[in-house]
């Protein structure tokens, strides 16, 4: 039954996870009655929160909404004060609409087509094994976020985009933990970035002189593209790719080890060999955990109806995916871990044309290591009992931040 009575909720409220597998209370219940209603945000706005599937993917597919950050009441940093005004800077195509948009993204979205990444898993999978092997060299127990998890993520990355793990992780370990982590000062996360800028800035201009077969060498190679515009396309992927990649690996890992008949599953489908059950598999645990939580948003351009509703010029819409991915019209069993589940319409890298550029890209990262995993160490266990883990859980992505297994 849907409310008659509109409610207004706060942008804190919908922020307010508790623990590591389930979104909010307040966006259970909104999704079940209410799918679009009021939130005020903190510096006063009075937007909207969208929580359902389909609201979902009309708000963030429509050109009726903008994601520029000029358009907007941005809604607060992820430590949940009010974001000053950001200008919009040359290749930052993250927060752009089409045409401008879409120059980059295109550049982009050849590089992390599905043909790309197909050609990739080979890599992929020879540096799961290496990375597996590091792991059993270490021996039990171990940390898998250090001794697997964020190595992997972050060499991936590196190697498809170009850039050398050795000398560049640390830097770049540092601009994604200052983006997501709320005790992480505003100081620090310019450090962060401006270190991370320089880095790719040297990068981009040696890839001038010597391409190479890798995104940063073809980007090098349009003389259209400036120095800054690669520089700031590659900044972003790095921010946003790596802490998504990274943290769904991590909650997917922990949530199959939560869950010891799923984890069984999973590793029958591995051990034998079926690629495309693992593929139906990992889009069922990005249902589940949702990685990216909270700040998708979007700002109406002009009156526009949604939901029933009126939409002002102006007014901000927030999008819950975490909600989103546990609608009831559209999933089958929406609070269970289920990997049998049909769930290839999951929201987990959002959607429209700001979808996560490399998606296809963190997926074959978690098909490959949760196989490699699962098989390769089939005692695999948490060694501290599951509320034990620490999970930062009010960031705009989840992260994991121990993951003790004993195997």
């Amino acid at each position: 039954m849907t409310e008659t009575t509109p409610r207004t909720v706060s942008y804190l409220e919908h922020w307010d996870r508790t623990e590591p597998f389930d979104p909010p209370a307040v966006l259970a219940e909104l999704v079940r009655t209410r799918p679009l209603t009021r939130m005020e945000y903190p510096d006063g706005h009075i937007g909207w929160l969208a929580t359902s599937h389909d609201l979902a993917r009309e708000v963030l597919s429509s050109q009726a909404f903008s994601h520029r950050f000029y358009d907007t009441h941005l809604p607060v940093t992820k430590k949940g004060e009010i974001f000053p005004g950001v200008p919009i800077v040359p290749g930052g195509f993250i927060h752009m609409d089409p045409p401008d948009h879409t120059r980059y993204r295109n550049l982009l979205s050849r590089e992390f087509s599905a043909r790309a990444t197909t050609a990739y898993t080979p890599r992929v999978a020879e540096l799961t094994a290496a990375q597996l092997a590091e792991v059993r060299a270490q021996g039990s127990p171990v940390d898998l976020l250090p001794a697997f998890i964020r190595p992997l993520s972050m060499r991936v990355l590196c190697e498809v985009l170009g850039v050398p793990f050795d000398t560049g992780s640390p830097i770049l370990y540092a601009l994604s933990d200052s983006a997501t982590n709320v005790d992480v000062s505003v100081e620090e996360e310019r450090e962060a970035g401006t270190k991370a800028y320089f880095l790719l800035m040297d990068l981009v201009g040696k890839a001038r002189v010597e391409p190479g077969e890798h995104v940063l060498g073809r980007l090098a190679a349009d003389a259209e593209l400036t120095d800054r515009e690669i520089t700031n396309m590659l900044l972003i992927v790095f921010a946003a790719g790596f802490a998504s990649c990274e943290g769904a690996l991590a909650s997917s890992l922990l949530a199959l080890l939560h869950h010891d008949d799923q984890l069984k599953a999973l590793r029958a489908a591995a051990a034998g060999g079926g690629a495309p059950a693992i593929e139906a598999m990992v889009e069922e645990l990005l249902r589940y955990t949702s990685v990216n939580q909270f700040q998708i948003f979007r700002t109406a351009l002009s009156d526009v109806e949604l939901g029933g509703e009126l939409i002002r010029e102006g007014e901000v819409v927030t999008v819950a995916l975490p909600s989103a991915n546990r609608d009831p019209v559209k999933f089958a069993c929406p609070d269970a871990l289920d990997l049998g589940q049909e769930a290839s319409a999951q929201l987990a890298f959002g959607y429209g044309v700001h979808a996560c550029v490399g998606q296809r890209l963190a997926r074959l990262v978690l098909s490959e290591s949760l196989a490699a995993l699962t098989v390769g160490l089939p005692e695999l266990a948490l060694d501290v009992p599951v509320e034990e883990v620490p999970v930062r859980l009010t960031t705009p992505v989840l992260s994991v931040l121990r993951l003790p297994v004993r195997f």
